[in-house]
């Protein structure tokens, strides 16, 4: 039991394999619940506090472990672990709208964490399947976060429009340029994929090289947050 622990211990991560499609069937019932039973949630406050303090356990103990596990195998860096990929920063906001509600840090969470964290399940960067650690680790992370970013908006009464669509992603940009001009360059990383895509296959791998790749990875999160503020709208209205 304790191999899953062990970073040289497990068999190798097989794309779309069973495992990997019991995640992604795990992940569409949880969004669907939610999606369909709002009033149930508002209406009932046990199920409200339950749900919002389990995604606040599953965020924080998720990240937190990971370091420890890290750590315990020798393998961490400053240049790989830290938070600053997408879904790590979601977590954190939406961790901390969990605890407080604010309305800002929900509407950012929601942004970056919902259809970002799925898209990580589609086609994750795993070196063990499951039940390794890291398999459970990711999948419960990636899960939450997105679940997360659902529950937040539907628990909160909060309004997202396009004002606060722009605003966020011109955030994104300002962060992006952050990490790209300075973080990256200093640790020698390749946090938010702005160097070069992912090791695994992804959406990334057509965005092209040099300047076009940049380009087009800006354009690709433009449709994303604009895909997210359009189904919003449309779940809004139903």
């Amino acid at each position: 039991m304790t191999g899953i622990f062990l970073e040289t211990n497990g068999e190798p991560f097989t794309a779309f394999g069973i495992s990997h499609l019991t995640g992604l069937l795990v992940y569409f019932l949880g969004a669907g619940a939610l999606l369909l039973f709002p009033h149930k949630i508002l209406n009932h406050p046990p199920v409200h506090n339950t749900l919002r303090w389990s995604f606040f356990c599953l965020l924080v103990l998720s990240e937190v472990s990971y370091q420890v596990y890290t750590v315990l195998n020798g393998i961490w860096s400053l240049e790989e672990h830290m938070f600053f990929h997408l879904c790590g920063i979601a977590g954190i906001t939406g961790a901390i709208a969990l605890v407080s509600n604010n309305k800002p840090l929900i509407r950012i969470t929601f942004f970056i964490g919902l259809i970002p964290s799925f898209l990580a399940l589609v086609t994750p960067e795993l070196p063990y399947d499951f039940p390794h650690y890291r398999f459970l680790k990711f999948f419960i992370h990636h899960l939450t976060i997105s679940w997360t970013s659902i529950f937040l908006v539907i628990s909160n009464h909060v309004s997202i429009s396009f004002q606060s669509f722009f605003k966020t992603y011109g955030s994104l940009l300002i962060y992006a340029a952050i990490i790209g001009l300075l973080a990256n360059p200093v640790l020698d990383s390749n946090y938010l994929y702005l160097n070069h895509p992912p090791i695994a296959s992804t959406p990334l791998d057509l965005l092209g090289n040099g300047v076009w790749y940049y380009v087009n990875l800006c354009v690709l999160a433009f449709i994303i947050f604009l895909m997210q503020y359009m189904l919003y709208r449309f779940i809004t209205r139903k």
